[in-house]
């Protein structure tokens, strides 16, 4: 089959090169001409473990290419996917920005040539594939299209096998003849028994956003029974372990952390707020995540404050990992972005170390920030060492190393990484997060 790929960020590469992996011939637009020409020079844009080496596999075969030329890249796709930003609009009102996706519909119709399917793959709010249709219909009234909703349910350092091996192909489509192309587009997934669930459009768009919303929701539950736990003097690892073996609840998803964060749950729950209120409707349990989600940010706040001894003033402090979550760059909505702001307005130093993410946080946290190279120089003279991100290498710290090297051997293990008794056993004062010690 022949792919058209509209935009090269994170869902658009990422789906780009594994179709391309399926054996389809794939192009991928975007119209950032150095962008273009990075990828053309082998060179990745994002982090994603294993993306790298797919994509150079494939370009070398024949199967992906990139180019900024919609007039060359549209005529005679068999499909063309929409994989471009949707952000929260820059009115702060939580509603999705769909200009980018109206912009590339408009820039795709001209160009249409034999019947095409157009396929939403950005997060996008109920009613938005008609509106795609609509744009194109108007710019070229003699086009032969349909528009179908296929939702990514990426994890960011895990998106390589999410796409490869997925719990489930959600296609959203109004006839038969796009749901066979798509059916033949993910066909090689067949083989492995992937579920494939075709079904109406509009709810082809709701999925995407009620799963990212459950998912929100548990986080949130966890996060306030880890609060509870505190307060109780209960242990928030056994507590979600305990709850996380009934098979209708199921473990994952039940880590008590500083928040979530990242490029979905922030901002399509609240999407999916203006969503239901647009229609009458309400959805009270979404609006609470949303809500403990910015009160666990500020609670991980006094958590670092009341370690310190109630003031960060003219103390130093180390974090270990910046990025909302492991094996990412990904900065955006990571819970770093509200804690450490509100630490260094105080008067605290902080020193901080990430396996990938120092570029990005540099340009979204304030200058008086600190990086290192090297995770064990963020203990050096701190009053405590906040682990923030749970990166692989920060799971076997030698803390007997460490210890002489601080002010205060304080060591606030905001992951639970850690058994508390260890590292309280080696001269450490341990904080966690929900541990009711």
């Amino acid at each position: 089959m022949k792919i058209t790929i509209i935009g090269t960020g994170y869902v658009g590469l990422v789906s780009g090169t594994c179709f391309s992996e399926f054996g389809h011939e794939v192009v991928c637009v975007d119209h950032d001409a150095a962008k273009i020409e990075t990828l053309c020079q082998g060179q990745i844009p994002i982090y994603e473990p294993g993306l790298a080496d797919l994509v150079t596999k494939n370009v070398s075969a024949g199967h992906l290419r990139f180019t900024t030329d919609l007039s060359q890249a549209v005529p005679g796709a068999d499909a063309i996917f929409l994989a471009v930003g949707t952000p929260s609009s820059r009115r702060g009102d939580g509603y999705a920005d769909l200009s980018y996706l109206y912009e590339a519909a408009r820039g795709i119709a001209p160009y249409l040539a034999g019947y095409t399917v157009v396929v939403d793959k950005s997060t996008v709010p109920v009613g938005t594939a008609r509106q795609v249709a609509r744009i194109i219909h108007e710019t070229n009234p003699k086009a032969s299209f349909d528009v179908a909703s296929n939702p990514e349910f990426l994890r960011e350092g895990a998106a390589i096998n999410d796409f490869m091996r997925p719990d489930r192909v959600v296609i959203g489509v109004e006839s038969d003849q796009a749901a066979a192309i798509l059916r033949e587009i993910y066909g090689p997934l067949y083989l492995i028994e992937t579920p494939i669930v075709v079904t109406s459009i509009e709810t082809a768009e709701l999925i995407k956003y009620a799963a990212n919303a459950f998912l929100a929701v548990k986080i949130s539950f966890i996060n306030e029974m880890a609060a509870v736990c505190e307060a109780v003097g209960a242990d928030a690892i056994a507590l979600a372990k305990g709850i996380g073996l009934d098979g209708r609840i199921g473990k994952k998803f039940l880590h008590p952390g500083p928040g979530y964060g990242g490029s979905c749950f922030p901002k399509d729950t609240v999407a999916l707020l203006r969503t239901v209120q647009e229609h009458g409707v309400s959805a009270r349990i979404v609006e609470a995540a949303v809500e403990v989600n910015a009160a666990q940010k500020a609670r991980m706040v006094k958590k670092i404050r009341d370690a310190l001894g109630g003031s960060e003033s003219g103390k130093t402090i180390g974090v270990l990992g910046l990025t909302f979550k492991p094996e990412t760059d990904d900065m955006r909505e990571a819970p770093a972005l509200t804690i450490l702001p509100a630490l260094l307005e105080r008067g605290a130093t902080i020193k901080a170390h990430d396996p990938q993410g120092i570029h990005e946080a540099a340009k979204l946290l304030p200058a008086s920030m600190l990086y290192v190279d090297d995770p064990y120089e963020v203990f050096v003279n701190a009053d405590a060492v906040v682990l923030l991100t749970e990166w692989n290498q920060y799971r076997a710290l030698d803390f007997n190393r460490m210890k002489d090297e601080m002010r205060n051997p304080v060591f606030i293990d905001l992951r639970n990484v850690y058994e508390p008794r260890k590292i309280q056993a080696m001269g450490y004062a341990y904080v966690g997060n929900g541990r009711g010690e």
